[in-house]
């Protein structure tokens, strides 16, 4: 990957994980990483195997407990997570051909 485009990407994912938001980074992160709190383990695990099946109902179980901000975040770090790791895993495939 050409520098600039490696660091968009980095700039990205610390934004959407470190940057201010309405929820803590430590629970960006953790959803990023796939370890998110029991509450939103099904949400992050369908997020990262099938993001075409989410829908409003799985975010409407959610909405007792997070606002739509902190939802929107959630989800956003959850995908990051994922398209950062398949990221890597496409980057080591290329170093190994």
């Amino acid at each position: 990957m050409n520098d600039i485009l490696r660091q968009m990407q980095q700039a990205t994912a610390a934004a959407v994980l470190r940057g201010p938001g309405t929820t803590s980074t430590e629970l960006r992160r953790a959803v990023a990483e796939g370890a998110p709190p029991e509450e939103l383990r099904a949400l992050v695990d369908k997020i990262r195997l099938h993001a075409y099946r989410v829908t409003d109902e799985d975010l409407a179980s959610l909405r007792g407990r997070y606002t739509e901000d902190q939802l929107f975040e959630i989800v956003v770090a959850a995908a990051i997570g994922v398209a950062e790791g398949q990221l890597r895993a496409g980057m080591r495939a290329l170093e190994e051909a």
